[in-house]
């Protein structure tokens, strides 16, 4: 997987790169260079601090799920949307209640389609989402949106993936795939797309008819539809496992994308040991926050006791935050971001899932837990005692500094 692109580097040509390099920076001018040059421009243009949006166009999916067209606010400063890769996401600000929150979402237009002025998300209720639930039931056309610039990683880079990708999906995590599939079609994407898409009935399936329609369209597109809790003509039964991995791909040499809920993820990922992948080829897109601490299944046993109050475990947060200081109590089983949150507190977050690092956050004291696939600090984060919030449960009290 990829090793025939290595071995095809030549170190030779590396070192004649260099050598033209050095002579090219000694004829090159000792001039400053200028802040307004064409590439300061670009730069801003691919990667502004915030994108103002509104909402043009809603389609509601079924089954508490919506599709929300954004096109810039012009008359906030916003004159075109920043381009973006396949498989990326924005982070979308959310008021309710005045309290403010971040949440990530995986863009599922075209990145061809960001050049003519549009964005397109997919957002579903979930039970107690209260970020969702808003969004589902306030976002109208005309609705006034703060964006981030496109993030992520979990997109296909040529010299890292193999020409051909298995893509994983399980219900709304479907959305990045799409927009690879429509940037298969469109030609800003080329590598061949196996799609397993993991619905629990026919009737449930998202996108199906535009997903249908675009592998009709490229024959370097193939979706197929595994469903768990029905048998339907032409799709598979069961879950997305082994058997079914093996019989869609005919290649050796491929590259896994997965992207769904956290159960699918690590049913998967047992299902991928069987066949000896090595672990270099295989992607996440870590979608979402994880939930309830002691479900995961490296929480520690037998961990430091927690201080008990009269309402069960909790524990004491002591937060400073701009020389204020702030002391909130919350469940050991939530994240550090969840009880700030539930405590009118807002923290800067964006992909919520450990990977931006943009919660990043000083331990002065105290005990955490952080989910082994689920830490991506730096290695000296980690030793100077920087956390993440977004994905760092509480083990005792504990005192930040943001």
């Amino acid at each position: 997987m990829g090793k025939n692109r290595i071995k095809s580097l030549s170190a030779l040509h590396f070192f004649s790169i260099l050598k033209e390099r050095k002579n090219r920076f000694a004829k090159a001018s000792k001039d400053s260079i200028a802040a307004d040059t064409t590439v300061n421009e670009l730069a801003k243009k691919l990667h502004p601090q915030a994108q103002f949006v509104k909402v043009a166009e809603i389609r509601d999916r079924g089954n508490g799920t919506k599709t929300f067209t954004f096109i810039p606010d012009k008359e906030k400063g916003t004159e075109s949307l920043a381009y973006f890769s396949a498989g990326q996401y924005i982070s979308v600000n959310v008021e309710i209640n005045g309290l403010k929150f971040t949440r990530p979402y995986s863009l599922c237009s075209s990145p061809l389609e960001s050049l003519q002025g549009k964005y397109e998300i997919t957002v579903k209720s979930v039970s107690e989402g209260l970020v969702s639930n808003f969004i589902i039931d306030n976002w109208k056309k005309g609705t006034e949106l703060i964006i981030s610039s496109p993030l992520g990683n979990f997109d296909y880079v040529n010299l890292r993936d193999a020409p051909t990708v298995l893509g994983i999906a399980g219900g709304s995590g479907i959305t990045p795939f799409l927009s690879m599939a429509k940037a298969i079609s469109d030609g800003t994407e080329n590598f061949n797309l196996i799609l397993l898409y993991g619905s629990r009935k026919y009737n449930q399936i998202l996108f199906r008819e535009e997903l249908d329609e675009l592998q009709k369209k490229n024959p370097k597109i193939n979706i197929v539809h595994v469903l768990s809790d029905e048998d339907h003509e032409g799709c598979e039964k069961g879950f997305i496992n082994q058997e079914i991995i093996q019989k869609y791909i005919s290649v050796s040499d491929y590259s896994v994308f997965i992207c769904g809920p956290q159960v699918m993820s690590d049913f998967v990922d047992k299902e991928l040991e069987k066949l000896n992948l090595p672990q270099k080829f295989i992607r996440h897109e870590l979608f979402g926050e994880v939930h309830g601490a002691k479900n995961q299944p490296d929480y520690p046993e037998n961990s430091n006791k927690l201080n008990k109050y009269s309402d069960g475990d909790r524990v004491k947060i002591s937060i400073s935050i701009h020389d204020k200081k702030e002391i909130v109590y919350g469940s050991a089983d939530d994240t550090i971001l969840q009880i700030l949150e539930q405590n009118n507190i807002s923290v800067p977050s964006r992909c919520r899932s450990g990977e931006c690092g943009w919660c990043h956050t000083f331990l002065k004291s105290g005990k955490v837990y952080i989910p082994e696939r689920m830490d991506y600090r730096r290695k000296a984060d980690e030793k100077f005692g920087f956390i993440h919030p977004c994905c760092t449960f509480p083990l005792t009290d504990l005192e930040l500094e943001n």
